[in-house]
């Protein structure tokens, strides 16, 4: 593929991926998709037949810059509060630079749940792998405060919702200030990784 090709597929699913955060997967049109990235529809179809195959190409490369990171760090030899602080830290950084990753994966949550467990499968991950991982690693340390699920549930609600709320979050509590928001997701990381930590104290 020349630099050229590169360079128009790229500009596509940068374009692309507005249109669907902005419009869900059934209003966005194909057309609409060309226009804004300044080609005509034929060419668009050239790379990506159906809009359904271009969602398809961007749902799995918002859904890979998460999960192998988690399971990267989650799976290492480090401690459990070494893990939750890496991950916390890690999603929060991640999501800072993707902030359509959120609301890009809900949209699809409620249209079609079933892409979640085939993206998943297609990149090779395996979130019983590790739930079995935590729990082996809880029980090792001699933690019992809180299930492995529920531990895997807190962290992701709480590193995702600051990204969701945002709208309104921002407005109502930072008086519309992105910067002042931005410093708030900053500090999100220790306060998150210090509430998990709080609701793992060994019994």
């Amino acid at each position: 593929m020349t630099t050229q090709n590169k360079s128009t597929e790229t500009l596509i699913l940068e374009t692309a991926r507005v249109v669907f955060v902005e419009k869900g997967f059934d209003g966005a049109r194909m057309q609409e998709m060309a226009d804004k990235a300044g080609i005509n529809k034929a060419l668009l179809h050239y790379y990506y037949r159906s809009k359904e195959k271009l969602f398809e190409a961007i749902f799995k490369e918002s859904f890979s810059k998460i999960v192998p990171q988690i399971f990267e760090i989650m799976g290492s030899s480090a401690s459990l509060s070494e893990k939750i602080e890496g991950f916390v830290g890690s999603y929060i950084e991640l999501l800072t630079k993707n902030p359509h990753i959120p609301l890009f994966i809900l949209h699809e949550l409620y249209r079609n749940p079933d892409r979640i467990s085939n993206t998943l499968r297609m990149i090779g991950a395996n979130p019983m792998i590790l739930q079995n991982l935590l729990s082996k690693q809880m029980r090792n340390e001699d933690i019992n405060g809180l299930e492995p699920k529920q531990l895997i549930v807190n962290m992701i609600a709480l590193c995702i919702f600051p990204f969701v709320g945002r709208p309104i979050l921002q407005t109502i509590l930072f008086d519309g200030d992105p910067e002042k928001y931005q410093e708030f997701l900053e500090s999100r990381k220790k306060e998150v990784t210090k509430f998990i930590l709080n609701a793992l104290k060994k019994s």
